[in-house]
């Protein structure tokens, strides 16, 4: 096999990845625009009680001020999360601004361990929950928010950072459950042309693997993507690659559903 036939397959998987990224950056991109348009717009203006023009479990509760205090903080600080974490997968930001790459970084792992701690607080407390199931999962996915943010954190401090960038990446994706959940289930009801195995209490099959799936699934495509960046073996490369694009495509489905049918309406 000659050198650019062997390269092939690492190019496929790199572009692959950069595609994932693309699709997922302007979705949420489009995710912190609706945050703002939306939840900041009232706050701003004084208007609480107006988060509850979009259904929500639990918004705005009259008399609950601790509880309206953290609902709000998790919601608007979900925007600068959500922009710090993008911030930290931009490589020439990394290469060619290391320090606003270290700063971004701190204030991301500062805020994951913030929001899944309210978000800890907003399930168990304010059951803020339609299924004891789907509870389950913010729990657990507030678990892995935890650990791997720790795991970021102490690799940086010890200057591995190669290993550091690995547990920063899978941060991400956990930390982005609430985002893929919404993007799951709409391109889940887009490609079968309805809510297949859904309920209004979020108890379905389909739903009980949303819940679940919308960080375990994010994780185990970047750690095959990851074995096959490692691997020597070209077929690796190739079938990680081809998951890697299926998954920018229903990202991108996803992405144009939860925009048009989710937050659109609730803007236009």
């Amino acid at each position: 096999m000659s050198s650019s036939s062997a390269a092939l397959p690492a190019r496929l998987l790199r572009w692959s990845g950069a595609g994932w990224f693309s699709v997922a950056a302007i979705g949420q991109l489009a995710f912190v625009g609706f945050i703002l348009a939306f939840y900041g717009v009232r706050t701003v203006t004084g208007r609480f009680a107006a988060w509850n023009d979009k259904p929500l479990i639990k918004g705005y509760i009259g008399g609950d001020d601790i509880g309206n205090a953290v609902f709000a903080a998790h919601v608007l600080l979900a925007a600068v999360l959500t922009l710090a974490g993008l911030m930290q997968l931009i490589p020439d930001l990394r290469r060619n601004r290391p320090r606003l790459h270290r700063w971004t970084g701190r204030l991301f792992l500062t805020l994951a361990a913030v929001m899944a701690l309210s978000g800890v607080w907003l399930t168990v407390v304010r059951q803020s929950w339609l299924s004891s199931i789907s509870g389950v999962a913010i729990l657990l996915d507030a678990v892995l928010i935890l650990i791997f943010g720790a795991m970021a954190l102490r690799r940086a401090l010890q200057r591995r950072f190669e290993v550091h960038r690995v547990w920063a990446m899978r941060t991400f994706m956990v930390v982005s459950g609430v985002w893929f959940l919404r993007i799951g289930l709409m391109g889940w009801i887009l490609v079968n042309r309805g809510p297949v195995g859904m309920t209004d209490t979020m108890s379905g099959p389909a739903d009980i693997v949303m819940a679940f799936g919308s960080y375990l699934i994010p994780l185990a495509v970047l750690e095959l993507y990851l074995a096959a960046t490692r691997s020597r073996h070209a077929a690796l490369k190739v079938l990680a690659a081809l998951l890697v694009s299926a998954a920018a495509l229903f990202t991108a489905v996803g992405v144009f559903g939860t925009v048009a049918l989710m937050w659109g309406p609730y803007l236009w």
